[in-house]
């Protein structure tokens, strides 16, 4: 032995060991006080500061753990360890064991989110794609079982090695929540603050299960494809709205729309229409000259008969019976797609409702008949 190592020997005789941890990073879970030869003396001083839980190991097993404060290392202060060392009375310094020290503090603002859309099944919609995203916070509420499960022999763990691990679990357990909650696709998004307090009731007990305490749980945004957004948004202002009146505001755009389209011939109608009405309001004939005035001529009182009555249709809408509409307003309502081939209708005289399809005068809506044979032909 060299004199330099005699001088070392005597010297770590002649001192108490002082074992404390200070951490500077934000991310340090646990932490191995690093021992020569993993050595400790007799009556060495133990500091553990707040936020931090010490754990004495001994050949892989777990010993002693040790809250906040300032201890003595002697057989009193572990028990544990001098059980298993088979201390009976006292034991010679140096002893071997391994010490960590575990952050308890709280870690926040960590990350999670859905890699993959989750697909679910709604009434109205159907098959829907959603995504979610947030943050949680944890805290080390079983230092011994953490150890043992999840760090083992990792001298420097941190929250880094064990968040991939627990944003699998997340978005394992969210898919599972969602799924089985079967609310209304557009109520995810409305009620994140509920369905974060639901998800975190969920997942806490695996997050136990490692010594692992999830404190708090957010989910801050559920997103889905843009098209399904202004489907819903249709769907609720539909909900919300008196159906005869927006299907007669749809009738009248349509019909607008359809005038603008045809081009001069159907505004030349129109303008004829309009022309014809006027006519009868205010085109009284001229009587002969009396006495060099023009006086109009008093119509014969012979009314024409009434016009006879169009047909009115009712139909059904999101399952609400509508109307009633002439043919023309209906054929407008089945060009935007308010109804279609299959939606039932009916008018007097009608048994029961009726596939728009199958009645007789209605079917030229579906565009493609063809005309009958030529007299003679």
């Amino acid at each position: 032995m060299g004199i330099f190592d005699t001088i070392k020997e005597k010297l770590s005789n002649e001192f108490i060991d002082i074992i404390e941890w200070l951490d500077y990073t934000d991310d340090t879970i646990c932490h191995r006080f690093e021992r020569y030869q993993n050595e400790i003396k007799n009556n060495a001083k133990l500091i553990v500061r707040e936020g931090q839980t010490a754990v004495f190991v001994n050949e892989g097993q777990l010993a002693d753990v040790f809250k906040p404060g300032t201890y003595t290392l002697n057989t009193q202060n572990l028990p544990i360890l001098t059980t298993l060392k088979g201390w009976k009375y006292g034991f010679d310094s140096p002893f071997k064991a391994e010490v960590y020290f575990v952050n308890t503090h709280l870690f926040t603002d960590e990350k999670w989110g859905t890699k993959n859309p989750i697909t679910l099944n709604d009434e109205r919609f159907g098959l829907v794609e959603i995504r979610a995203f947030g943050t949680y916070a944890f805290r080390i509420s079983d230092p011994g079982k953490f150890l043992i499960d999840i760090v083992g022999t990792d001298n420097n763990f941190t929250n880094f090695e064990i968040n991939e691990h627990l944003k699998s679990l997340i978005a394992t357990r969210f898919t599972d929540t969602v799924g089985e909650a079967n609310l209304p696709i557009e109520l995810y998004a409305a009620n994140t603050s509920e369905l974060s307090e639901t998800c975190k009731e969920v997942m806490q007990p695996e997050f136990e299960s490692v010594g692992i305490g999830l404190e708090k749980f957010y989910i801050e945004n559920v997103s889905m494809p843009e098209d399904l957004k202004k489907e819903i948004f249709e769907y609720s202002r539909i909900d919300k709205l008196d159906l005869d009146k927006l299907t007669k505001f749809k009738t009248a755009k349509a019909i607008e729309a359809a005038a603008a389209n045809e081009g001069g011939t159907a505004g030349a109608g129109m303008g004829m229409g309009m022309g014809f009405v006027l006519a009868q309001q205010m085109g009284g004939l001229m009587s002969p000259q009396m006495g060099g005035q023009q006086m109009p001529q008093q119509q014969a009182s012979v009314m024409p008969p009434p016009m006879p009555q169009a047909v009115q249709y009712f139909y059904a809408a999101n399952g609400q019976q509508a109307g009633p509409v002439n043919i023309e307003q209906l054929k407008a309502l089945f060009a935007n797609r308010t109804v279609n081939k299959d939606s039932l209708v009916w008018k007097q005289g009608m048994s029961e409702w009726s596939a728009l399809k199958d009645v007789e005068e209605l079917k030229a809506f579906l565009g493609g008949s063809t005309p009958p044979p030529l007299p003679g032909a």
